[in-house]
């Protein structure tokens, strides 16, 4: 029979009082009788049948979607444990020890901080997954991609010591990464140890959205053919304060959309953010549930050890279950510090529960263990998730905060514990020194105490790092595991094949320009280029396009239909522009990721796409198109966390500077991302004006990357402003003046000149530049040289290379930056003008002087955007054609050149108000 005590006992925890247990009883047998005899899909039937009758008798249904506050498989339903559990339980008390005392021998001298309680909560939920679960790369298998939570990596670096992959130097220096012999990184950053980090996780709410479109990513490897992911999950493990990040949830709807049953989610709940209560008032696991139930996740629950389970079956009434679900998470987290006498009085509150646990002693009650450090209970979890299919699977674990650890374990302080303390009586005249050393061992000998670690009395004094022989059964055992599933992890593949280069054929049509009246727009030039790269024999298959729902902006309908948008269950349906040259079309093999209005998710993706050279030796080339406010201002964080993966690959800024885009006003125009992209030290920013300068530098940067193995990853400006294309100026040195930020253009001398400016243009704005350039010469007999500047990013960072080498060998041949070299000997001031903020030009000031002083002056975009015409907006900001002409006379003027009688005409005829508030107040 299923309607047995227990059962109704489950009903009853969650319930009203029955006011007719009869019925109810004959109710549940009939249901009891179809799911027998008919089976669960009629069952099923009938059960939306009678809801549907209920809704149109008005009846309220019950809207609750979470289960009983109990675990989700049944002790019944377990799974015979495989592995050694004694050994098993050795091997993670030593990696609990040694975790701690790098914590703590670190700060022992210094104050370089470091995390105790989240590993230590986490730890049996690690092991198992060590143990068991998470595979290593061979020949034969990509191997696992586990995103671990950042603050547990005292765990991780604890573990891989014990495996013989990390020295004791290595330990003593965590958090101190210069000393001589190097040092551990605080948190997960593949940056600075890219043989060991995956990506980096300890921006919180990061790891999770990343897991979500890496599980996709590899989908789509499969289901295009480039790589066999079919057999790869993807574990993420966070904490429960980290689901408040608008990230951690933001994405899990696109997972259940997707039926991503390769990612596995472990939320360790151990109740606490970093200050207090995650939900004190409330239950976290509870409201999760309901959340990812909602969001097309399955759901496991472990919340008790094995321990409860005897109790639970003795819950004949439910009134066990009851009081389980209506205590607060806030008491659950008193419990743990209050003791078994506070327990017994507070949680089993009436006589029939005391009666329950009449048999247990204070201890005992004390001890009972929450779910997340049972590891049969933690296995059982494992093994149901990586054996469900249809749906991504999270793992609700509840734990307690800082578990086993003296003086910390369940405290509001416990995630800022970095030192062991016990309390203990004064001594009179006991220095400070010698107090806090006593209190140490006295933690440390608590600590061996409860986990039986091999150390006497004063061994503990000098709180060594632990590692047993080799030929002792735990090591062997360690080994066996790892080998078992496949080599070590965490573990970064730093082999790198190259691809091939790119035809150079297929960057000619944009080096040819446009012809005359026929414009383009650098954007229209970008999907020119792609739509010639993604035919490449070579590298065609391996490009990712990646929109968040602005392709139609950005002209790219045409490759919606060539080369299909990526769908994991086709399109069923018929697109209203079926037919046409731009249809929508979804498909199983489509090349471009179409990701919906989330800039987040498709920086996700960027980052999957950019890190598959390691992660599946794979070297897909993303190119990721958004509008430029939307990226580094946006997703700035995820941009972060790309660099630190080491992430390869193409953003590109559409829509790009602050008067470029009509109409769409404040929120729309970008004039500061170049700013924002300096502060990325592996991102090489361009703000191309031309079709040819776009195709020498993406090819270029194909190469770097994805042919020569360079960690970095181009961001490129394009704009909607379509004008007439010229074609690529002839000479080697132009090529080189595109990548490395600046060239000579184009030169107007009138005759008899006795002036001379030079003028630097960027993006589109380089068009008033050469309008500018007209005027100074026809009616100011001027000279000048446009200068298109690609890159004041790369011409800054050469600057400071060049100063750098040049202050530290003061004896030695100086070197000359790359801005020096072609602007040095050339005359007069230099004007600077682009859409974007004047800090942007204003990087290379510095390096640009000579007897009469500085001579660079910066025009840009300075203040908020608004909705105008581009010419309205380009007098507005003051960087139009007839204000760099008065920038220009005016700084002849400074400098004693020109007389400023003619400025001031100047600004007359132009109609420039010389009374207008500065754009950047207004």
């Amino acid at each position: 029979m299923l309607v047995t005590p227990d059962v109704l006992a489950s009903r009853a925890a969650l319930l009203p009082e029955d006011i007719d247990p009869q019925e109810t009883t004959e109710f549940l047998e009939s249901l009891e009788s179809v799911i027998r005899y008919q089976g669960q899909e009629r069952a099923r039937y009938l059960l939306d049948a009678m809801l549907q009758m209920a809704a149109r008798a008005g009846v309220r249904l019950p809207s609750g979607i979470t289960t009983p506050y109990v675990n989700t498989i049944p002790p019944q339903d377990q799974p015979a444990f495989p592995g050694d559990r004694v050994m098993e339980r050795k091997i993670k008390s030593i990696v609990r020890y040694n975790a701690m005392t790098m914590v703590q021998k670190a700060n022992k001298t210094t104050n370089v901080g470091g995390h105790l309680a989240t590993f230590a909560s986490a730890a049996t939920l690690y092991e198992i997954g060590w143990n068991h679960f998470f595979r290593g790369r061979t020949a034969d298998h990509l191997g696992d991609v586990v995103f671990y939570q950042g603050h547990a990596s005292p765990g991780m670096y604890s573990r891989a010591f014990l495996e013989g992959r990390l020295s004791e130097e290595k330990l003593k220096n965590f958090r101190q990464e210069l000393k001589p012999g190097g040092g551990l990184s605080s948190y997960p950053h593949p940056w600075l140890m890219p043989d060991f980090w995956q990506y980096p996780t300890v921006s919180m709410g990061l790891g999770p959205i990343m897991s979500i479109y890496h599980a996709r990513f590899n989908r789509y490897l499969h289901d295009r053919g480039l790589t066999d992911t079919s057999d790869v999950r993807v574990w993420a493990f966070l904490g429960d304060g980290e689901c408040d990040e608008p990230e951690s949830l933001g994405a899990i709807g696109q997972a259940g959309r997707e039926k991503l049953d390769n990612l596995t989610w472990v939320i360790n709940c151990n109740l606490q953010r970093l200050d207090g209560p995650v939900r004190g008032n409330g239950k976290i696991i509870q409201e999760l549930e309901g959340i990812f139930r909602g969001a097309g996740w399955n759901v496991i629950k472990v919340i008790w050890g094995s321990d409860w389970d005897p109790l639970i079956k003795a819950d004949r009434t439910g009134a066990l279950q009851r009081r389980m679900m209506e205590v607060v998470d806030g008491e659950y987290q008193e419990y743990v510090v209050k003791g078994g006498a506070y327990i017994r009085e507070n949680f089993f509150n009436t006589p029939e529960l005391k009666a329950l646990v009449e048999h247990l002693s204070d201890d005992e009650l004390a001890s009972l263990k929450r779910g997340g450090h049972d590891p049969l209970k933690v296995y059982a979890a494992y093994k149901a998730a990586v054996e469900y299919k249809g749906k991504p699977t999270v793992i609700l674990v509840k734990t307690v905060k800082g578990y086993g650890i003296p003086g910390a374990e369940g405290k509001n302080t416990a995630h800022q514990a970095k030192k062991l303390t016990v309390q203990m009586t004064p001594e009179p005249n006991l220095a400070p020194d010698e107090h806090a050393k006593r209190q140490m061992v006295g933690a440390l000998k608590i600590f061996r105490d409860r986990f039986n670690l091999p150390f006497t009395d004063e061994q503990l004094e000098d709180a060594p790092f632990y590692r047993p022989a080799d030929d002792t059964p735990e090591m062997k055992y360690l080994h066996e595991r790892r080998a078992a599933l496949g080599g070590y992890q965490p573990s970064r593949n730093t082999h790198f094949v190259p691809c091939e280069r790119p035809d150079p054929k297929n960057f000619e049509r944009l080096y040819a320009g446009t012809p005359a009246g026929k414009g383009q727009s650098t954007t229209l030039a970008w999907v020119v280029l792609m739509q010639q790269l993604m035919k490449d024999p070579a590298i065609g298959k391996l490009i990712v396009p990646i929109v968040p729902d602005e392709g139609q902006t950005f002209g790219m309908p045409p490759m919606y239909k060539a080369y299909g948008i990526y769908s994991t269950v086709q399109q069923a349906y018929n697109p209203v522009d079926k037919g046409t040259m731009s249809e929508y079309r979804e498909c199983t093999t489509g090349q471009i990721l179409q990701e919906g209005i989330s800039e987040a998710g498709s920086m996700c993706s960027f980052i999957a796409a950019g890190t598959a050279y390691s992660t599946h030796a794979v070297n897909t080339i993303p190119f990721f198109i958004y509008y430029s406010m939307f990226g580094f201002q946006r997703v700035g964080d995820l941009i972060w966390a790309a660099a630190d993966s080491r992430c390869r690959g193409f953003l590109l800024g559409g829509t790009a500077g602050r008067t470029t885009l009509n109409g769409e006003g404040l929120q729309h125009e970008d004039g500061h991302s170049h700013i924002m992209a300096m502060t990325v030290p592996t991102c090489r920013a361009y703000d191309p004006a031309f079709g040819y300068e776009l195709a020498v530098i993406v090819e270029h940067g194909i190469n770097r990357m994805f042919v020569e193995g360079v960690d970095e990853f181009y961001y490129l400006t394009v704009y909607n402003e379509s004008y007439d294309m010229p074609p690529m100026p002839a000479g080697e040195d132009i090529r080189e003046g595109i990548i490395r930020g600046l060239y000579p253009f184009k030169t107007v001398k009138p005759d008899g000149a006795k002036l001379e400016v030079q003028l630097l243009g960027s993006g589109t704005i380089i068009n008033e530049v050469l309008k500018a350039q007209q005027i100074l010469a026809e009616q100011f007999g001027v000279a000048s040289t446009v200068y298109s500047a690609t890159s004041y990013n790369l011409l800054q960072k050469d600057a400071i290379a060049c100063e750098r080498y040049n202050r530290l060998h003061p004896t030695g041949e100086g070197r000359l930056a790359y801005v020096q070299k072609v602007l040095a000997n050339t005359n007069g001031p230099i004007i600077a003008s682009s859409d974007y903020m004047r800090a942007l030009p204003e990087l290379i000031g510095p390096y640009l002087s000579d007897a009469k002083g500085p001579r660079l002056l910066a025009l840009g975009t300075d203040g908020f955007g608004r909705s105008d015409t581009r010419k309205a907006l380009r007098r507005f900001f003051e960087i139009d054609t007839e204000n760099i002409v008065v920038a220009a006379l005016s700084a002849l003027a400074e400098r004693g050149e020109l007389n400023r009688e003619v400025v001031q005409k100047a600004i007359e005829d132009f109609g420039i108000n010389p009374d207008a508030p500065p754009p950047w107040t207004v």
